[in-house]
């Protein structure tokens, strides 16, 4: 029960303490700044979706013999779709609003985009409370800290435009935090539908794969530079760390 709770939290703290930057910084993250937490962030994506959503999809799936292959392709276009059907209907954040609805469209983005992150945690531990033989509590614990990671910049972008504008610092490390609040209740929604979910645990976790990599093409490398490709490096480094120690 205790790595239960603690899968669905983790992820919600990083968003909460990026949140918490308005306490300590002035105005925006500075621009290098920014790119080295992004450049982490997605590093630390795109390890923790292969070694704790990608490749125990293809573990779960060698039944299929030559065709194991199938469910985390399958589901990989899903994910990646999904999202990308959501930029779509979503209108851009950076389009066809005022600075003054900015920080508003940021937070409904960043909430949207949350989804399938904690869908991706409520997966895992689905597979994990059913002792699903490829998903262990280091795994899922390596999951949960890597969307952590990749929150905290979240929570910044999120709080530090709004301080700007003059809101109350406790105020904008609020909304802040709760656009991380769509994550636990992905995840317990997730869980709740276990029955469901076990039977499709390879599919559900390519999904939710192929979802994160998409905010790391989309998202978080859209502005790539040298600080950013090397701070990707850093997080894929740390994350493959993290779960082999695990």
């Amino acid at each position: 029960m205790a790595e239960i709770i603690n899968g669905i939290l983790i992820p919600f703290v990083g968003t909460a303490l990026g949140a918490a930057c308005v306490f300590f910084l002035k105005g925006t993250l500075k621009d290098t700044l920014r790119k080295a937490f992004n450049g982490f962030a997605a590093g630390v994506m795109v390890a923790a979706s292969f070694f704790s959503l990608l490749l125990p999809s293809i573990e779960q799936s060698e039944s299929l013999g030559a065709f194991c292959f199938f469910p985390a392709v399958l589901g990989l276009l899903a994910g990646f779709g999904f999202l990308l059907l959501l930029d779509i209907v979503i209108p851009p954040i950076t389009e066809g609003c005022g600075a003054s609805n900015r920080p508003s469209m940021l937070f409904l983005a960043v909430t949207l985009h949350n989804i399938p992150e904690g869908m991706a945690v409520g997966v895992v531990l689905a597979g994990l409370a059913a002792e699903n033989p490829q998903i262990t509590s280091a795994s899922a614990l390596a999951l949960a800290l890597g969307i952590a990671f990749q929150n905290f910049p979240e929570g910044a972008i999120i709080s530090l435009p709004l301080r700007a504008q003059g809101k109350g610092r406790f105020k904008a490390f609020l909304w802040g935090a709760l656009s991380g609040a769509a994550e636990p209740v992905a995840a317990v929604c997730t869980l709740l539908l276990a029955g469901l979910v076990v039977p499709l645990i390879p599919y559900f976790l390519s999904f939710a794969a192929g979802a994160m990599f998409y905010v790391v093409a989309e998202e978080l490398l859209k502005e790539n530079s040298h600080i950013g490709t090397a701070f990707f490096a850093l997080g894929i480094s740390l994350m493959t760390v993290i779960s082999c120690a695990l």
